[in-house]
């Protein structure tokens, strides 16, 4: 193998890693396991490890002083919302359910998300319930489906990440591999704000939440492009074929209009938004954004030619917070990007078709999030969770 073919596959892994690496998480084990959806929509069932029906009527008591009768408030109730798909949801319904009594919850509400409903109509019946806390179990998409419904509404929302990417749960440093102690977190962990990000792919048109990443362009095309078939035998690898495919390619012009400003042109290969920056390997593609800054921040990314890509890799390897070669990041709360052509659009990982406009904007501290505490944090940094389950 010649060098310069060695370098091209060298640019394809770094590039492809770098701006594809959250669609791996987001997308993977979702659509490619299609066959073990929910068996009913919105299917909610309460655990009672001890085989009874729950009764949600507060409890009371007999006072031996007085004769009466005084009421025991009731537990607080958790809807956890769970994508079948995920390797760990098996035996998430048991986890959950010795958890939440050993943490003095009511049993919690179960239900499980559908390949054409990743999780919105259950997060609706989860608030008809009025419960105290909301819990998505799976990966991104998940997680982005429970949060639209969530954001505004003041419900706490806990995640036990059980996606391959997983990316919301790296940004809130929320514990990974052990959904226990996610769970956990999502129980008695601190409340903490965060923004909630839009993004509409017509004038006008339907809002959709994101909450780590969207974008147009390379990124979205290789999420789009990947064959399923590939990727339900390699995995994330078919992602690199896809990318190797869409590496060489020409440059889409765009009109950019930044809050509201004075529209620039600008040839782009992808522009990608972020409401948190981290990707997986410890790679950071945006080093200034945060979660909670009321703030966009946007990469536009416009390599010519195959070679220039190893200055986008060197730019963001290098954590350019600003200005890198064929890179440009813009800090915004809203930002409109008017095409040409049609070009594919993702959001968080989901390839949502192809179109001509993209507009984005954040919404500030809209969606209450269950973080780990200074306590839980020690606690898994020392893998020394005392209670087991069961």
């Amino acid at each position: 193998m010649d060098t310069g073919t060695d370098l091209l596959i060298g640019i394809i892994i770094v590039v492809v890693m770098l701006l594809v690496g959250l669609g791996v998480g987001l997308a993977v084990g979702r659509r490619s396991s299609a066959s073990r959806g929910g068996d009913g929509k919105g299917r909610d069932r309460r655990v009672d490890l001890a085989g009874g029906a729950q009764d949600l009527t507060p409890m009371t008591s007999a006072d031996e002083d007085s004769g009466q009768e005084t009421v025991v408030p009731p537990k607080p109730r958790v809807a956890i919302i769970v994508n079948p798909s995920k390797p760990d949801a098996a035996g998430l319904e048991a986890t959950a359910g010795a958890v939440c009594r050993q943490e003095g919850w009511d049993a919690p509400i179960m239900f499980e998300t559908e390949v054409e409903d990743p999780g919105c109509t259950m997060a609706r019946q989860a608030l008809e319930q009025q419960v105290d806390l909301v819990v998505a179990a799976g990966g991104d998409g998940t997680v982005r489906a429970v949060a639209e419904v969530l954001a505004g509404t003041g419900v706490p929302m806990g995640v036990v990440p059980m996606g391959t990417g997983n990316l919301l749960a790296r940004n809130l440093d929320i514990v990974l591999g052990r959904p226990e102690w996610a769970l956990r977190i999502a129980l008695w962990g601190e409340d903490t704000a965060v923004d909630v990000a839009h993004a509409q792919i017509e004038p006008g048109g339907k809002d959709h939440a994101f909450m780590v990443m969207a974008g147009l362009g390379f990124d979205a095309a290789v999420m789009a492009d990947t064959d399923s078939d590939l990727k339900s035998k390699v995995g994330w690898l078919a992602y690199l074929e896809a990318g190797s495919r869409k590496l060489v390619g020409t440059r889409t012009k765009v009109r950019v209009t930044v809050d509201g400003g004075e529209p620039f042109t600008e040839k782009i290969r992808s522009v990608v938004a972020g409401n948190c920056g981290k990707l997986q390997g410890g790679i950071t593609l945006l080093p200034e954004a945060e979660l909670d800054d009321g703030i966009l921040d946007v990469i536009v990314i416009a390599p010519k030619n195959a070679v220039q890509w190893i200055g986008v890799a060197a730019s963001v390897l290098g954590r350019n917070k600003r200005k890198g070669l064929h890179t440009e990041i813009h800090r915004c709360r809203e930002i409109i990007i008017e095409s040409e052509e049609e070009i594919e659009v993702q959001l968080d990982g989901d390839a949502v078709g192809s179109s001509t406009y993209l507009a984005m904007q954040v919404e500030e501290h809209a969606l209450t999030m269950r973080t780990a505490t200074r306590q839980q944090k020690r606690a898994i940094r020392a893998e020394g969770w005392p209670i087991p389950v069961g």
